[in-house]
């Protein structure tokens, strides 16, 4: 069983820095493809970034030089360095970890970029 939990969201200005975290177990960050995804009321959710096992990463467009997806085994948790925030960044965060056909999700962490 994969077991995902999100924390580091909350209130941040526009232009500001946020990170999440997702902590899980040693094996899941180090064989699992992880991610972050985000979600907003009435929307579909939305994919962010994705880091390898071999720690390869990809983004979004959108996230593309604001966005840090990172991975600590030691500490079995993955990261989201979020920089320069727009509001259009407010949403649910959610950390994912995927292997062959299973993908599994945390419960998320509110992001709310606002002034």
């Amino acid at each position: 069983q994969v077991q995902l939990r999100e924390s580091g969201g909350g209130l941040v200005q526009p232009g500001g820095s946020l990170t999440l975290s997702c902590t899980t177990s040693m094996e899941i960050v180090t064989t699992y493809t992880m991610g972050w995804y985000r979600q907003t009321p009435g929307t579909v959710r939305e994919w962010v970034a994705t880091i390898t096992p071999s720690g390869s990463t990809n983004y979004v467009d959108d996230a593309k030089g604001r966005f840090f997806v990172s991975k600590d085994a030691a500490k079995k948790t993955l990261y989201l360095q979020m920089n320069s925030l727009k509001s259009e960044d407010t949403a649910v965060y959610y950390c994912s970890a995927r292997r062959a056909l299973d993908t599994s999700w945390g419960q998320g962490t509110k992001v709310t970029v606002s002034s």
